[in-house]
Order: structure tokens, then sequence, then C-alpha cells
């Protein structure tokens, strides 16, 4: 299988060409990412919307992390790389639907199953509005293992370190509610022919979640993230 390339930038963040996937994170390469942080409105209560990365990720498994994001592919626009949202958790979503929040530089490092990585990335990050409930999101099953969410307050609360501790509903579907690997999915929520919804068997979970338990991406990008998801209009 033919690996995915990046675009590649120098530390003054100008294009010196483009290289794979593995190549990127072994030699610590700078470059683009897409972020897409999903809220809903529950009354008066802003939810956060956050995913579980599954076991077998290359860079940080098993960890919470943005609600839906990705590397830009050799060539691509930000236009483009909102696909992500479609590929990881079924929602279809234009462009122009999103609210642009920030930029941030990133630079990760660690070590994965003996394999070490350097993530450098420049992220444009993006924020949506999608008052549906966690059983609408159709989970890509190569990438995410769950979807969580918790009240917008009580993250930042976490992050400024005032609590220890986050109590997060979430779902994990079953194998057969996941979308496998390069499907497409035609809308934000998916029913079938009957009306049922495709998670009906599939158990709702909680956890206690930390700050530790998010990718490490920074205290204050998380913070100033989720200050401007609290600024942003309901759509």
């Amino acid at each position: 299988m033919t690996q995915e390339r990046f675009d590649i930038y120098d530390n003054q963040q100008q294009w010196i060409g483009t290289a794979p996937r593995s190549e990127v994170h072994a030699r610590g390469y700078w470059h683009r990412s897409f972020h897409c942080w999903i809220v809903r409105d529950e009354g008066d209560t802003r939810m956060v919307l956050f995913q579980r990365r599954r076991d077998i990720k290359d860079t940080f498994p098993g960890y919470y992390d943005i609600t839906a994001a990705g590397h830009l592919a050799a060539g691509e626009q930000l236009q483009d790389a909102s696909r992500e949202l479609e590929e990881e958790l079924g929602v279809h979503a234009p462009f122009d639907a999103l609210t642009y929040l920030l930029t941030a530089e990133q630079q990760l490092q660690g070590e994965v199953r003996g394999v070490p990585f350097i993530d450098r990335e420049i992220s444009s990050v993006y924020g949506l509005c999608l008052n549906q409930p966690l059983e609408s999101y159709v989970l890509q099953a190569s990438e995410v293992d769950s979807l969580f969410e918790a009240p917008l307050d009580e993250l930042l609360a976490l992050f400024r370190q005032e609590t220890d501790v986050v109590r997060a509903s979430g779902i994990r579907p079953q194998l057969s509610a996941l979308k496998p690997e390069g499907t497409a999915s035609p809308n934000a929520v998916h029913v079938n022919c009957n009306g049922d919804n495709p998670f009906a068997n599939s158990a709702r979970i909680t956890s206690d979640v930390r700050a530790t338990d998010f990718v490490p991406h920074g205290t204050k990008y998380y913070m100033d993230v989720l200050e401007a998801l609290k600024c942003m209009q309901s759509t």
C-alpha cells in the first residue's frame, strides 16, 4: 500500500517538497493539519465532543483528542481536508459552515511500539456546532475507538487545573456500527430504511477524564480552543 505524502516545510514555514508520512514523523518535518472541534448546545450548557484514538494509531494511541482531525496530503488545501469530518464521523458539512478559531504550531514527540516519532504540525483549527446526539455519528473503524462529550466549562476547569477529573459520557459502537475504511457517508445522521438508529445496540459509556489523558497539544492550545468555542455562535 502506497504511503500518503505530505507537503513539508522548513523552520521558516517555507515549502521544501513532499515526503511520505513515515519519513515526516521520523525526521520531524513541519507539515500542515486540519482540526475541527464539534459542540452542541443542551439548554444553557455547551457540550464539547472529543474522540478516543484507536490503540493501533502510530502516534498517541488510546488518548483523547480533537473531534476530527487529519493531515493535509501533498497538494491538498484546507477546503479538501475538511473531508476528515465525513471520513471519521460520517458528518457531511460544507467548508463554509465551519468557524475558523485559530492556527497553532505544535511540536510533539514520543515513541509507539518502539518507534520514535517527532510530529511538527501547523494546525488550522475550526469549530462546528451540530445539535445532534452522539448516536447520530458513524465512526471510522481504523481511526476512532469511541466518541465522548463533556460540558465546555468543566473542560476549561480541567485544563486550568481547577479540577482533577471530568466525567464524560460517550458511545462505543459495536463493530457492525463502525464505518469501514474508505466508505463514504451521505448524511450527518445515519438511519436505516426502517428509521432505526444503527447505534441502537451500542452501549453508552462514561469515563473519568483527566487532562493527561488527552494528546499533549499543550495547555494553552486546549484553553485557547475552548475559549474560542465558548464564544462561537450557534448555527
